[in-house]
């Protein structure tokens, strides 16, 4: 399948649907700095997918991909934090944390696909 533009990408849909559920659960939070780190934390993972697929080469887009996986453990990490100070119920750490994992997997899967080097665009 060739993908023609990055919002055909999986893991940047994902993405996506998790910076939404990021911004509407700690959209009460009064810790300013500590939202706007969470919130830049999972922007970070969809802004590194689709600029690297940007870069129109799979070799660029595989050195870029490394970095949107490594984005992912800043949520990860900052949702133990929301938890533990009671910005978020359990609930919500375990779909959230479950979704970044989902993200992490996907984006591993991709440059594993990138680097058989089958071509993208």
């Amino acid at each position: 399948m060739k993908i023609e533009k990055f919002e055909e990408i999986q893991a940047w849909k994902e993405t996506r649907i998790l910076v939404k559920e990021i911004y509407s659960s700690f959209s009460d939070c009064r810790d300013f700095a500590f939202k706007d780190q969470i919130q830049r934390a999972g922007i970070s993972i969809m802004s590194n997918t689709a600029e690297g697929f940007e870069r129109n080469t799979n070799k660029e887009f595989v050195n870029f991909l490394p970095i949107a996986r490594g984005s992912c453990a800043e949520p990860k990490s900052l949702l133990y934090a929301a938890l533990d100070i009671g910005c978020i119920e359990e609930g919500i750490f375990r779909h959230m944390y479950g979704q970044i994992s989902k993200v992490n997997g996907l984006v591993n899967g991709f440059i594993s696909y990138l680097k058989s080097n089958l071509k993208v665009k």
